[in-house]
């Protein structure tokens, strides 16, 4: 069987159309390194592939040519029984009764065949919310300045900014990425770069409001932290050095005490989130002792093993796991804290957290599901208008196969610790729950192909893991869209996420009644000029001065600006400052909007250039105003003006 006849089989499309129009084909090394890293998978044959039960609507299942019938089927839930049966037709209707969950369906056909495939019972839609249309105060939490903190933002600027936000009239904060980093990597600093999506970045860890903190021990700390305020950047190098240290203060002081409640609220912390917990300190250890890549490690620590992580806990390393658990006890407590607080205050959506698309093949998800997640493979986007030679954005995603042999049990995982604390989360890059463009290792992002994705599973577990956490889910569905795609995704309550900058036709900015319900609008997003910025032509001088094509002429964008001047006064609208243009959003159908703290305070710097790593201080930038004068730094009347129509608790 020649290459491309085993990747059609495999569903890895070889050939495809770039954002240009242009026809691509992948050239058969690169085409045979993606199969290499692909896991092997048995073709389907009694069905087609994962199998989907959707309360309150009917699910039934074909049954294909390649099974003798009669057929028998069990449901197992681990080892199991929870329903059985046999079909004489090519159909199988589920039985009435099915609790929502993941199973193995097993099959044996009349001749003695078996064939096994996962099950996927799930609420009909996922979670919708409780209210009508509100809007959200979008920060990046790194940014904040305050008169107290170690000079980056942390937990108790979150809780002071839910209070702000409670205040103005919003319903949430939503924050980047809190996903965990690598402790001893602070400069790479990228949120959507992370260690792993099922824990937190300490950084973000008050020290101060650890029991066992004492100033009096760590005399330096207000100093040093009050050098690292001082600065315009985060100095993520000083920032991390100077809080390990303090966590590992607090942390002898807390072994110390065996017999504390804080020691039996820490216990059952672990046994909560074990065996996660357990093999994430364990990898960490692991990490620092050998300083290079897993996959480099000695041949017994290359893969998981619960056994050998216990006994690595119980042994001369057992305190360095401990400490490592103890961090994230203490992250994951005050990420509790924010949210408890915000439904103190009665916010609708609360924290609304942002989901990263894959992982740093180098870390702990990689190294913990290496059938799923496929190292050798990156996540990027063929060439269009803007990048022209495709895009390798250096992370490692999901693999179909890998997620089917156990059940999708993975990306369940995943959802569930970003939907811990969250109100509402964003799933970037949203496309990829149907097809990924993958480019495998050596090979230039233009010579990627596309892999298909079990939708259909996928958004099941999204909808089913939404309801168990009352949870929203937005769908970052920009780009170049699969037909039908933004369709299915609505039909299985997945809401968009529109972004007024990219919402024209023919360059005409698009009306208030083209914005869908379901959705969250914004103006722009981390990647796009702020609003003063857009303006005032910023974003493309700087990007000139980088030596990058802005992808856009000031004449055109003279021109952009004069659309939306008509846009705005089509709909009754004189101005075009900012809070006319929040006013054109706030009177949208779309039950969400997102409002940057940058745009409330006229910055000008957007928090990210894509294409650039030192160029410009990429996810470094602080405020210009400390959180406590931000209420005043910002026109307060004019803001709830303009979201006069959508108040906080909706």
């Amino acid at each position: 069987m020649d290459l491309f006849t085993q990747a059609k089989i495999r569903g890895v499309q070889a050939e495809y159309y770039d954002g240009q129009g242009r026809h691509r084909v992948t050239e058969a090394a690169a085409l045979g390194a993606i199969l290499d890293a692909l896991p092997q998978q048995s073709p389907h044959r009694f069905v087609s592939g994962p199998v989907v039960v959707r309360i309150g609507r009917p699910s039934p299942t074909e049954i294909g040519e390649g099974a003798s019938l009669p057929l028998r089927w069990k449901i197992l839930d681990r080892a199991t029984i929870v329903a059985q049966g046999e079909t004489s037709e090519r159909r199988i209707t589920w039985p009435s009764d099915l609790k929502t969950g993941y199973y193995r369906l097993h099959l044996v056909d009349v001749e003695g065949s078996e064939e096994q495939a996962p099950l996927i019972v799930t609420p009909e839609r996922a979670y919708a919310g409780d209210f009508d249309r509100c809007w959200l105060l979008a920060v990046q939490l790194y940014s904040i300045r305050s008169g107290r903190n170690w000079g980056i933002g942390d937990f108790t600027d979150l809780q002071t900014l839910v209070a702000l936000a409670h205040g103005l009239g919003a319903a949430g904060v939503g924050l980047n990425p809190l996903h965990a980093l690598f402790d001893d990597r602070p400069s790479d600093c990228s949120p959507y770069s992370p260690n792993s999506r099922l824990f937190l970045n300490p950084l973000y860890i008050d020290l101060e409001q650890i029991p066992e903190f004492s100033p009096q021990e760590f005399p330096d700390a207000y100093a040093a932290a009050r050098r690292l305020r001082e600065s315009d950047i985060v100095h993520y190098v000083g920032v991390a050095e100077l809080k390990r240290r303090a966590l590992r203060d607090t942390f002898d002081k807390f072994a110390s005490d065996a017999l504390s409640p804080r020691r039996q609220e820490f216990e059952q912390y672990r046994a909560e989130r074990a065996p996660l917990l357990s093999r994430f300190a364990c990898f960490e250890v692991l990490r620092h002792r050998y300083g290079k890549p897993w996959w480099e490690w000695p041949e017994e620590w290359r893969a998981p093993d619960d056994k050998k992580c216990a006994e690595l806990r119980h042994g001369p390393d057992g305190r360095e796991v401990e400490f490592i658990e103890f961090v994230q006890w203490t992250a994951d407590r005050q990420l509790h804290a924010c949210k408890e607080i915000a439904g103190r205050f009665g916010m609708k959506v609360g924290l609304y957290l942002d989901v990263a698309v894959g992982v740093q093949a180098d870390g702990f998800d990689a190294w913990n599901e290496q059938a799923a997640i496929s190292r050798q493979l990156a996540v990027g986007a063929p060439p269009d208008a803007l990048n022209t030679a495709g895009q390798d954005w250096g992370l490692a995603g999901f693999n179909a196969g890998g997620l089917e042999l156990q059940s999708f049990e993975p990306f369940a995982e995943m959802l569930r610790a970003s939907m811990r604390h969250a109100g509402a989360i964003r799933l970037d890059h949203v496309l990829g729950l149907k097809r990924l463009y993958l480019v495998p290792s050596g090979f230039k992002p233009d010579n990627g192909a596309y892999v298909q994705m079990p939708f259909e599973a996928l958004l099941a577990a999204v909808a089913l893991e939404s309801c168990a956490n009352r949870c929203i889910v937005i769908g970052e569905d920009l780009g170049t869209v699969p037909e039908g795609f933004r369709e299915q995704m609505r039909d299985w309550g997945l809401w968009s996420y529109l972004v007024m900058m990219f919402e024209r036709d023919d360059g005409r900015f698009r009306g208030i009644d083209h914005f869908a319900e379901n959705a969250l609008v914004t103006f722009n997003t981390h990647d796009l000029a702020t609003y003063a910025g857009w303006r005032g032509f910023h974003d493309l001088m700087l990007k000139r001065s980088l030596g990058m094509d802005p992808g856009e002429s000031d004449e055109a964008r003279w021109r952009a600006l004069g659309m939306l001047d008509e846009a705005l006064r089509r709909h009754g609208i004189q101005g075009h400052d900012f809070w006319s243009v929040l006013g054109f959003l706030a009177r949208t159908r779309s039950r969400l909007l997102a409002i940057s703290l940058e745009d409330l305070l006229g910055v000008v710097d957007q928090p990210n250039i894509p294409g650039t790593v030192n160029e410009h201080p990429n996810w470094r930038q602080r405020l210009p105003v400390a959180l406590d004068r931000i209420a005043a730094a910002i026109d307060v009347d004019a803001l709830k003006a303009a979201t006069r129509e959508r108040s906080g608790t909706c």
